[in-house]
């Protein structure tokens, strides 16, 4: 089957918004595959963390991002053979990821990386970029948003249950400074694609926002094969 034939449903938003949890929840009711875009951009700071580059040498981040050893499995994450889905997950990784993903080299050289996961019987990719660049083709594209003040609380108790030491102001104002990092960088900035669904998750339980993008979904296969 031709990439253009497989389902493929993009979700994009920003940090926090709840976008992961929704994209997961929406590919295992599928069974379609997951794309975690985010991930890539914290295994090349991890990575580059590990190699004693610079988080400012586009060049040599974008290198790494090209060479990344890294396989997905079901909730695992390894580099280079190692587990490290939990070093990836720390909050500080994600502020590092934001400041790695500015660079055009390295988004460059993690496009067909991103690409690839469009396989049969379907893919639910989510990210910040994922339907303006990566899938503009995406007959279902979702933005996922939430108030800033949401966000922050929701993170709050995620680190909080994880037994992490944070602040509920710390949190926020980190999150503000990555929508403003994210939405202000040159390359593949966050923004709506102009065919997207906004979705506010605000006010809404997970159950709600997936119930949404399925329906989303079922109406845009419906309408394709009318």
């Amino acid at each position: 089957m031709t990439p253009s034939r497989i389902p493929l449903i993009a979700i994009d938003g920003p940090a926090a918004s709840g976008k992961g949890t929704l994209a997961q929840a929406v590919a295992a009711s599928l069974e379609f595959h997951y794309l975690e875009s985010g991930a890539l951009y914290r295994l090349v700071a991890l990575k580059a963390m590990a190699a004693s580059v610079r988080l400012d040498d586009e060049p040599r981040l974008a290198a790494l991002a090209m060479r990344l050893d890294v396989a997905f499995g079901e909730g695992v994450i390894a580099l280079e053979g190692n587990d490290v889905t939990d070093a990836i997950r720390a909050e500080t990784m994600g502020a590092l990821a934001s400041k790695v993903a500015v660079f055009p080299q390295v988004r460059t050289a993690l496009l067909g990386r991103q690409r690839a996961f469009l396989e049969w019987p379907g893919l639910v990719a989510e990210g910040r970029d994922m339907g303006t660049v990566v899938f503009p083709e995406a007959p279902v594209k979702i933005y996922v948003t939430a108030s800033a003040e949401a966000r922050a609380a929701r993170r709050y108790k995620q680190l909080i249950d994880k037994g992490n030491s944070v602040t509920l102001d710390g949190l926020l104002r980190d999150i503000q400074e990555r929508d403003e990092r994210d939405s202000a960088r040159s390359a593949a900035p966050l923004r709506i694609a102009a065919d997207a669904v906004i979705l506010d998750t605000t006010n809404l339980s997970i159950a709600e926002s997936v119930a949404f993008v399925l329906q989303r979904y079922r109406a845009a296969r419906v309408g394709s094969s009318a």
